[in-house]
């Protein structure tokens, strides 16, 4: 019973928001990183996993790594999360790339 106590808790300090309007744009908290992106997809690592957004024309428009928020712009069709097994693979950050 601790055991769950201890899990739950961990569980309520981690909080992320995603904010959809008009399947235009999208905010998201809990932002670690942006892995990837281009005009039809963008792959974030969050707290909470991975979250992938694909779309048409999307776009960038607001990347705080200070503050944890990005917004994504365009035409939003599917959102979907997956756990972060990317490091298995080798992945390297966008932001890794741009600061080597």
């Amino acid at each position: 019973m601790i055991m769950e106590e201890k899990k739950n808790s961990l569980n309520t300090s981690i909080m992320q928001n995603l904010i959809l309007e008009n399947r235009e744009k999208l905010s998201i908290s809990g932002v670690n990183d942006v892995l990837s992106f281009d005009d039809q997809i963008v792959i974030l690592e969050t707290q909470l996993g991975l979250l992938t957004v694909k779309g048409e024309n999307l776009r960038i428009n607001k990347l705080s790594i200070d503050s944890e928020e990005v917004v994504v712009e365009g035409e939003i069709n599917n959102l979907s999360y997956s756990e972060k097994d990317y490091e298995k693979k080798g992945g390297t950050s966008f932001l890794g790339k741009i600061f080597k």
